[in-house]
């Protein structure tokens, strides 16, 4: 029974991982190019693919290409309504990346990775643009660093890429627990010693607004 457990959960594994290869940049596939991508057999993703067809989750087109399918469209739904921040939340956003010029995003952790779930972008010409939805290597960052291990004000330089520096701030529930990390992100040249003083007061001021409102899933 172990071992017919573990290869079912392996099998889900390598369902989800064949589908985290399909991105904004590359949103099609022919199964020669998932195979090698994937590093799995020829018969292991065409066995994935054909059950992930079954739920919707992926179409072979006509042409033989692969690509997302229709019933992602439910759970796109599901998963923005129940991660749109209310709009107090949204306000605070608008006003740190309003006054510092720099973009703001909000992360929570996802096991071993952080993911955007809310970004403001700043006001300036050059800045940091991200996407909703984005993940990096836990404690990638100076959000990383808080939802890793929890700490205060954090501040990186030269990630998530060289010439991007951030300070974040824990966001707290309603117990204390740390719910989400508040970042604000921008290039290096312009993240001094005295800007990120004033980043650091502003996104922690934030960060403490946040979690008086609280965010999450809207109750049923």
């Amino acid at each position: 029974m172990m071992a017919e457990d573990d290869g079912a959960v392996r099998s889900v594994l390598r369902a989800f991982d064949l589908l985290a290869l399909f991105t904004e940049r590359r949103r099609t596939w022919a199964v020669k190019d998932l195979t090698a991508a994937s590093g799995l057999a020829k018969t292991t993703v065409l066995r994935l693919v054909a059950t992930c067809e079954q739920r919707g989750l992926l179409w072979t087109r006509p042409d033989g290409r692969v690509t997302v399918g229709p019933g992602m469209l439910r759970w796109a739904q599901l998963a923005n309504t129940a991660w749109q921040l209310p709009e107090p939340v949204r306000q605070i956003l608008r006003e740190l990346a309003e006054e510092h010029g720099e973009t703001v995003n909000l992360y929570v952790r996802s096991t071993e990775a952080l993911v955007c779930v809310a970004q403001q972008e700043g006001s300036r010409a050059i800045r940091h643009v991200g996407r909703v939805g984005d993940e990096l290597p836990l404690g990638c960052g100076a959000a990383g660093q808080v939802l890793a291990g929890g700490e205060g004000t954090a501040v990186s330089h030269g990630e998530p890429e060289p010439g991007a520096s951030s300070v974040a701030a824990p966001v707290l529930d309603a117990d204390g627990r740390l719910l989400a990390a508040l970042a604000v992100t921008g290039p290096t040249t312009r993240f001094t010693a005295d800007a990120v003083a004033r980043l650091g007061a502003g996104v922690t001021d934030a960060s403490r607004r946040i979690s008086r409102i609280g965010f999450g899933a809207r109750p049923e």
